[in-house]
């Protein structure tokens, strides 16, 4: 059984074992005081070509988004977000049990644009009850989304221009940056980022790490007693250099990125052959997920060997899902995957068209 639900089925990269082990025995200061996760915060601004960011590290993505957005908004603000965002959908109301209410926009593909957050700002600014209702306080995005899109420079370059004329801060969650980072076409950088945003993160959970994402502050305001409110929200390890030593060796000679590409390109290499095989997709996805859709009769062989994600039922025999690579991906087992699917469709050398019809 091959799994491809998620990009966090395994354990971390063997380097990272290897370094944990290593490092086992030495003795350093607790809460990510410690030399590890110093010299980790150092590639990390050097990545982002920022020496004045602060970096800090937690452990895992909803607690950093919810440590994030209660930091920033004062009690009568929400947070803007795509209606498919990760905070409007798969977190069990951890923004809105921290007396914030999420406030959704339509997606386009999974994004919102510009025009959308200035559009809600103007229709809060101008209603006369304004009182009444949630003040947006923030952006939200995700990079890359739920749909597996990513945003353009151009597209951050126009969020971040129109967050700062209304003085919003804009936060991207990076649960999945470097597949997003490793994406067909995209322009995007961490120094961008770290230049355009308030607030962004790095995910190592589903990157290779067994736990961690470091947040990259830019802006001073949150910078200001941040570490408080991650010790309020349970987030201060307080063995913290084993996430300072993950980080360290995931930055400090490109192993991040290049695992990325691995992924993306293992994903991507799944994307053609099956619509090589005839087969369309959800959304236009150039990251490590990929949403076929996929005749039911074909799905329910399929489970007998994979594992997956149900996305979307599409028509009464059709079903969109979700495969996943992740850093720890092989070629032999997208091999295996695109070979079975290419069994189920073709039997006896049947068309996709005529397995559709039957």
């Amino acid at each position: 059984m091959t799994r491809f639900e998620s990009d966090y089925t395994q354990g971390a990269h063997p380097r990272i074992l290897q370094r944990l082990l290593e490092t086992n025995l030495d003795q350093t200061s607790g809460y990510g005081t410690d030399e590890y996760c110093d010299c980790a915060r150092a590639l990390i601004r050097r990545e982002c070509r920022s020496e004045q960011a602060d970096v800090h590290f937690l452990v895992g993505g909803t607690q950093t988004n919810t440590t994030v957005i209660a930091a920033l908004l004062r009690p009568h603000q929400g947070v803007l977000s795509a209606d498919t965002g990760h905070i409007a959908g798969h977190e069990t109301g951890a923004i809105e049990s921290t007396g914030h209410k999420v406030l959704t926009l339509p997606h386009q593909d999974g994004k919102i644009t510009a025009q959308q957050v200035r559009q809600a700002c103007l229709d809060h600014w101008t209603d006369d009850a304004r009182q009444h209702t949630v003040q947006p306080g923030m952006v939200y995005i995700s990079q890359s989304t739920e749909n597996g899109t990513v945003y353009s420079l151009a597209e951050l370059e126009a969020l971040s221009q129109v967050c700062r004329e209304y003085g919003l801060p804009l936060f991207v969650d990076g649960a999945r940056l470097g597949y997003a980072l490793a994406a067909e076409g995209s322009d995007v950088t961490l120094a961008d980022l770290a230049r355009l945003t308030d607030v962004f993160y790095i995910g190592g959970t589903k990157l290779g790490a067994l736990m961690g994402e470091a947040v990259v502050i830019s802006n001073e305001a949150l910078k200001r007693d941040f570490r408080y409110l991650i010790k309020q929200r349970g987030g201060l390890l307080a063995k913290g250099r084993l996430l300072g030593i993950q980080f360290e060796t995931l930055f400090e000679d490109g192993l991040y990125f290049d695992i990325s590409r691995s992924a993306v390109t293992l994903a991507v290499k799944l994307r053609d052959a099956l619509g090589g095989m005839g087969f369309g997709f959800l959304h236009a996805s150039p990251t490590n997920q990929q949403f076929p859709i996929l005749p039911d009769a074909l799905l329910n062989g399929l489970r007998k060997q994979h594992t997956f994600s149900t996305w979307a039922k599409v028509d009464a025999g059709h079903t969109a899902v979700r495969f996943c690579t992740s850093w720890g991906t092989t070629e032999a087992e997208i091999d295996g995957l695109i070979g079975d699917v290419r069994a189920l469709a073709f039997p006896e050398g049947l068309e996709v068209r005529q397995l559709e019809n039957a």
